[in-house]
């Protein structure tokens, strides 16, 4: 019996071991700005974990999905022309947060809130605008800290290894619907004072109602169909 407590001790004193699975995601309700939630379930090998300190990373593995013909040519400002991404297809970052995890055993689930921008001069913007279907593949890193009770139940951390990360296919679907809640049919474009200036005497000149307008006259001007 006494070998048994002793082995139980060594486990109680072992660091847990955790694993990161994501199962979903999902426009957020409610927020201020154009956000979804990836649902996240954490592993303890049945350990109790008195609380995470984690942070978490998601960057969008670009090689890991085909293109066809629209989003290629949408994309060559993320990676250049076809011929070069065997060189520039790379894996893009897109956002970072920290977040607290409550008392668990075994396994929880939370939710990571990720901002999104609609900002056509963020990569990560560009890149899932010029994506129109299928699904996008993510890598979520982990790191951070576990505070955890030892045998004689004091307090203990450790840090979370970077070998932690899970992967997750983002429908397009998700984020489309997250832009289309505070956005319908809608896109920012950022131009630099001079330009705008000139837009805007256009506009004026020719009398037109909107900026939608007065960019579909210059378009159809030079020959846009």
């Amino acid at each position: 019996m006494a070998s048994v407590t002793r082995r139980d001790a060594r486990e109680m004193d072992a660091i847990p071991q955790l694993a990161f699975t994501a199962v979903g995601a999902e426009p957020l309700e409610y927020a201020a700005v154009p956000t979804m939630r990836l649902e996240l379930r954490i592993d303890s090998d049945d350990r109790p974990i008195r609380s995470l300190l984690l942070d978490v990373q998601v960057q969008i593995a670009a090689r890991k999905r085909a293109y066809g013909d629209r989003a290629t040519q949408r994309l060559v400002e993320v990676f250049g022309t076809a011929e070069r991404w065997g060189e520039t297809l790379r894996t893009l970052p897109w956002t970072r947060s920290t977040m607290v995890v409550p008392p668990f055993t075994a396994s929880t689930t939370v939710h990571i809130p990720i901002t999104c921008s609609y900002d056509l001069e963020v990569t990560a913007s560009r890149y899932l605008y010029a994506v129109e279907d299928g699904e996008v593949p993510l890598e979520i890193l982990f790191s951070g800290t576990i505070f955890y009770s030892n045998a004689d139940g004091l307090l203990q951390t450790a840090r979370i290894p970077w070998t932690g990360e899970a992967e997750y296919d983002l429908p397009v679907r998700v984020w489309r619907e997250t832009m289309d809640a505070h956005f319908p049919n809608s896109a920012w474009l950022r131009l630099d004072r001079e330009s705008f200036d000139r837009l805007s005497d256009y506009r004026a000149r020719c009398a037109l109602p909107s900026w939608e307008a007065a960019l579909d006259s210059l378009l159809e001007g030079a020959g846009d169909e």
